[in-house]
């Protein structure tokens, strides 16, 4: 019986034997090594990893010049901001939020991840436990997975992050790449998604609501969340405040004083719809030529600040509706389909572009027609000889200087004098206006008159005033006669930023979309919109004081209105374009229309937005005209400070005739033509010899030749007169009888009248 015992005992002591405490704590001391050795390890092979792609996404905000947002781009709503820019007492409610010891721990909370790592090991549920290190190194630099390897790679990353970073850039960090719901990353997107403000206006309540939505932003959005989870985040919001007093970083008093701040309701961010994509583009554009690439611009983070104003964006807008919009019929019919719009306001003080249409809508007509360069100006580069020749000092064929008051043939079909290269335009209804002022040539848009002018000043030297006044040059920019007519192409905005020069007095005017544009760490540089004097003060001076008179009582008399206005119209050959540019001390606008059928290939305004052909003197003066007064709220006394040549603005007597073969003079002049600048008819005399002298007898006035017509009767009735009473201004202060001073038709020059 005691054999048994003896097997029992010894078998106890073989047990002893083997787990003797001795050989336990070593056991526990080497696993200790070993797990310390494997961590150790794991701390030298896991790196700190570079960003992922989503932590570094940014959208671009673009701001109108009141700073209120126009539109935002980027698949990720997040705009970087520095710690500074935050309330300090913000910064702590995030503290006070998820990490108290945040400013003393090393980056982990040992007991808080094992805890985390073991239940989410065992099935008990993901659950939190990270430190605001811990969180910002998910955000920053790994995925948003729950598991033991990315917990693990956490907690190491943690411990090297926070050794390598100052803590106010981690916590930087955390609240810059935390997502808060609304579809906004980071507390700059947040700020403006739940409260309409700035990071930096932020109140210390809002902070502590910002800060309690990261626990489940979705569930704690005020304003969709259930009448529970309502509840949840008023008590998450008010244990943050009470941690603040807790930490004596928030007084009980203020405490006491304090109120849930319901956020406000949802707003979706601004899309590309309407006039917005065309304006953020040309932004863009404009931020590429001064050196921002197009990578640095798609990878988000700017914020840019735009020179548009937005009562007057909605002015003009609304402008195009009433005079042009509402009187198409785009579905149901295929020619009202073709009529495209464009148009540019700029402020010829400060070269900031104040307003721009672009067309019906960026999502439906994709290039814009405010910066297109594929239309002709046509008879809006008229004022551009003109400013040529006066800053030149041109002399006519006769050696007479050109001014206002200088007399030209103004027949149609003239053949130009003193050019290798023959050319003589065709006048609007073919009408030939006999001996007239460039002053009238001005208001009726005579092409016979300019083509003679660009051939007097060169048009070499026309090319250059034209591109240092702010025109693009192009392979379509030929220096020849043809060019007076305005056969280039160019753009609203190229337009607007010529006579905002003129209307600058000469000195140049760049028109300018962005003000400001800044991100995280730089700047862009922004463009220099006024330059220097191009043109003589007096030359540019003398140009305005003549297209007053094309506004008072010529062809843009439809642009009249409250206010002291200069401006040219212009129609292009077939009638593809049609152009009003303007300006008044305050304001230089340039409207267009252009013809493009559904294919993109230009098409006739003819028979579009009226009967007959679509002239600048009708819409695009009407929408000039409709947009400016309400521009300037109705109206404005400002006038024009002009230093001119002194010349008087003739107005000639006598009344047009036409080239066919009828000495009735007509009823009604056209006022405005379409600038054909082909076919050039060939001219018999040698252009090489000189041209003739002028007659000896100056105060016989030539006849008018009666030319058999080239071309079919004309059956459109010309546009009608203005019904305006011409002001006594200088720009039509009658002047002697033209017939006083005048030289043959063939050299279709004469004495300037004084």
């Amino acid at each position: 019986m005691g054999r048994p015992e003896k097997k029992s005992k010894a078998k106890k002591s073989g047990i002893r034997r083997l787990f003797t405490w001795k050989k336990l704590l070593g056991t526990f001391f080497v696993a200790c090594l070993l797990g310390i050795g494997a961590l150790g390890a794991v701390y030298v092979m896991v790196p700190v990893p570079t960003a992922n792609a989503e932590a570094t996404m940014q959208s671009n905000i673009y701001k109108y010049a009141n700073g209120k947002i126009l539109a935002r781009t980027g698949k990720i709503n997040r705009e970087i901001v520095g710690l500074e820019k935050i309330p300090e007492k913000v910064q702590k409610a995030f503290v006070a939020a998820e990490n108290k010891t945040f400013y003393k721990d090393n980056g982990v909370d040992i007991k808080g991840t094992t805890r985390a790592a073991w239940n989410t090991l065992t099935g008990q549920g993901k659950q939190g436990g990270s430190t605001i290190t811990q969180q910002y190194v998910k955000n920053f630099y790994l995925s948003q997975d729950q598991t033991a390897t990315r917990k693990l790679k956490e907690m190491v990353i943690a411990i090297k992050v926070d050794q390598q970073m100052q803590k106010s850039d981690i916590l930087a960090g955390y609240m810059n790449t935390s997502y808060y719901g609304r579809s906004a990353y980071g507390i700059q997107a947040a700020a403006r998604a739940y409260y309409g403000v700035d990071a930096t206006q932020l109140t210390t309540a809002q902070g502590a609501y910002l800060a309690s939505l990261l626990q489940a932003p979705n569930q704690y959005d005020w304003t969709s969340a259930s009448t529970t989870g309502r509840k949840l985040v008023e008590e998450r919001w008010n244990y943050v405040l009470d941690n603040m007093v807790g930490e004596g970083w928030l007084t009980q008093a203020e405490r006491a004083g304090m109120k849930f701040p319901v956020p406000q309701k949802p707003k979706p961010a601004p899309g590309m719809e309407g006039q917005t994509g065309y304006i953020v583009e040309a932004a863009n554009q404009e931020l590429m030529r001064q050196g921002v690439s197009e990578e640095d611009i798609k990878a988000g983070g700017w914020t840019i600040t735009l020179n548009i104003d937005e009562k007057r964006q909605k002015d003009l807008v609304k402008a195009v509706d009433r005079q042009l919009e509402a009187k198409l019929d785009r579905k149901g019919d295929a020619k009202d389909a073709t009529v495209q719009a464009g148009a540019t306001s700029v402020d010829p003080k400060t070269g900031a572009v104040v307003a721009m249409y672009g067309g019906v809508g960026a999502t439906e007509h994709w290039m814009s027609n405010a910066t297109r360069r594929d239309y002709q100006p046509a008879s809006t580069f008229k004022p551009i000889v003109l400013a040529s020749a006066l800053d030149n000092k041109a002399e006519t064929q006769g050696g007479w200087d050109i001014g206002l008051g200088t007399t030209y043939s103004g027949n149609s079909k003239r053949p130009v004098v003193g050019s290798d290269i023959p050319f003589a335009p065709e006048n609007e209804d073919d009408y030939s206006y006999g001996n007239v002022s460039v002053q009238r040539a001005l208001n009726k848009s005579i092409n016979s008159v300019f083509a003679q002018m660009i051939v007097d000043v060169t048009p070499s030297a026309t090319k250059k005033t034209a591109l240092a006044l702010g025109m693009k040059d192009g392979p379509d920019f030929g220096e020849t006669p043809a060019m007076s007519l305005g056969t280039m192409g160019a753009s609203t905005l190229d337009m607007a930023g010529v006579y905002a020069t003129l209307d600058n007095h000469g000195k140049k005017v760049t028109p300018t979309l962005v003000k400001a544009a800044a991100h995280k760490d730089r700047k862009a540089e922004t463009i220099d919109a006024i330059g220097g004097q191009v043109i003589s003060r007096e030359a540019a001076d003398t140009v305005t004081k003549g297209m007053q008179g094309v506004v008072q009582s010529g062809s843009g008399y439809r642009a009249a209105g409250n206010y002291a206005a200069a401006g040219k119209t212009g129609t292009s050959e077939n009638n593809r374009s049609a152009w009003f540019v303007g300006y008044t001390p305050e304001l230089v606008t340039a409207v267009g229309l252009f013809g493009e059928d559904s294919k993109g290939n230009q098409v006739t305004l003819t028979n579009t937005i009226n009967e007959g052909r679509a002239n600048g003197g009708r819409t695009p003066a009407q929408i000039w005209g409709d947009y400016t007064s309400s521009a300037l709220d109705g109206g404005s006394n400002a006038q024009f400070d002009l230093e001119t040549d002194n010349s008087y603005a003739v107005e000639p007597t006598g009344e047009p005739t036409r080239t066919e073969e009828t000495t009735e003079a007509p009823t009604e002049e056209p006022t405005e033509e379409p600038t054909t600048a082909s076919p050039e008819p060939t001219v018999t005399k040698d252009p090489t010899t000189a041209p003739p002298t002028p007659t000896e007898d100056p105060t016989t006035a030539p006849p008018t030749p009666t030319r058999e017509p080239t071309t079919p009767p004309v059956t459109e009735e010309p546009t009608e007169e203005p019904t305006l009473k011409p002001p006594t201004s200088p720009a039509t202060e009658p002047g002697p009888d033209p017939t006083e001073e005048t030289v043959s038709e063939d050299t279709g020059t004469g004495r300037p009248q004084r």
